[in-house]
């Protein structure tokens, strides 16, 4: 059996310095919202033939002075692309539709001239290479999200992870109650909530560098994903705390230390290979799923990859140091 509770001091630094960076990187930098938050209008476009670059495309929205702001644009698929922009009326929203297929809708008829100058090979059909070199640029959808919109959206989702916190607090309290000594029930609640803080503290930070480096916006499919994240991780942080609380009825709670560190040498199997499998699905959906899943199912790894870690090597931890302070008072 290895006594992790032992050597605990090297993972509470490991994780104080990635927390610290990660409130630091949250406070300065900051996450880059979509429109979600910020209100704004998206556009999703396709391209029949070949997807011209990102600079082609702001090179051409550049040539139209509609005060849109710097458009964010993203490829999606092999032949899409997302545009965001800020908010714009009918009127800017078929204007800008048209300078894209202005710019990039290919004329068959020049390109055939073109083709017919040079000499077609032998038994190719005229309509085949009219079809085949013609680009057709189609708009897949449009979506507005006004101001007033977003501020209710940003409101609500805090609003949300407020309220699952106090509700883990209030859950664990009641269901140890059982075990309050030599921990108080409640503090086991604190203490996932802590991990819960950790894991989607770190995922935050790894997005913050994802929105400075690589134009990555969130909206609410990032806030759905910190809330599976809490559930994840306060699920597999009560499966470890239950281990414990079997140890400490049925043998002695005088050893407590050794009654956390044997509960979670009986869990840790369990939380990785559930981990694991899960990771595979979520890894299968962000190089397989598309853009518009891509990074939630990015945050997603990332949070259950830290809410592992912190289910092992920070929660059942702090149980320890709680009794240690009750010890030392005493």
């Amino acid at each position: 059996m290895i006594n992790l509770i032992k050597y605990k001091k090297v993972p509470f630094v490991i994780s104080s310095v990635l927390f610290v960076v990660s409130l630091i990187l949250i406070f300065t930098i900051g996450l880059r919202p979509g429109i979600d938050f910020t209100g704004g209008s998206l556009m999703e476009i396709t391209f029949s033939s070949e997807r011209p670059t990102i600079d082609q495309v702001k090179e051409s929205l550049g040539q139209l002075d509609l005060g849109l702001g710097e458009p964010v644009i993203q490829p999606t698929g092999e032949k899409g692309m997302i545009i965001r922009v800020q908010y714009m009326g009918e009127d800017e929203h078929q204007e800008v539709l048209s300078n894209l297929r202005k710019s990039f809708e290919t004329s068959p008829s020049e390109e055939i001239v073109i083709l017919e100058s040079e000499g077609l090979e032998e038994g190719v059909d005229i309509a085949d290479v009219e079809l085949a070199i013609e680009n057709k640029v189609w708009e897949e959808r449009i979506e507005t999200i006004g101001p007033a919109i977003s501020a209710q959206l940003k409101s609500r989702a805090i609003y949300a992870v407020i309220a699952v916190v106090i509700a883990i607090i209030v859950y664990v309290a009641y269901a140890f109650r059982k075990v309050s000594k030599p921990v108080k029930s409640w503090k086991y609640g604190i203490s996932a909530v802590i991990a819960l803080i950790h894991d989607v503290t770190l995922t935050m930070g790894i997005f913050v560098l994802l929105g400075k480096y690589l134009n990555v916006e969130i909206g609410i499919p990032f806030v759905v994903a910190l809330l599976t994240i809490l559930g994840y991780s306060v699920n597999d942080t009560i499966v470890v705390f239950d281990r414990v609380r079997e140890n400490l009825i049925k043998r002695s709670a005088d050893k407590f230390a050794e009654m956390v560190n044997l509960g979670v040498n009986q869990t840790i199997l369990r939380s990785i290979n559930t981990s694991v499998t899960t990771l595979v699905v979520l890894f299968s959906l962000f190089l397989f799923g598309g853009e518009s899943i891509k990074y939630f199912a990015l945050a997603l790894i990332v949070g259950i990859a830290s809410g592992t870690y912190s289910s092992i090597f920070l929660a059942s931890p702090l149980l320890v140091v709680w009794e240690e302070l009750t010890h030392r008072r005493k």
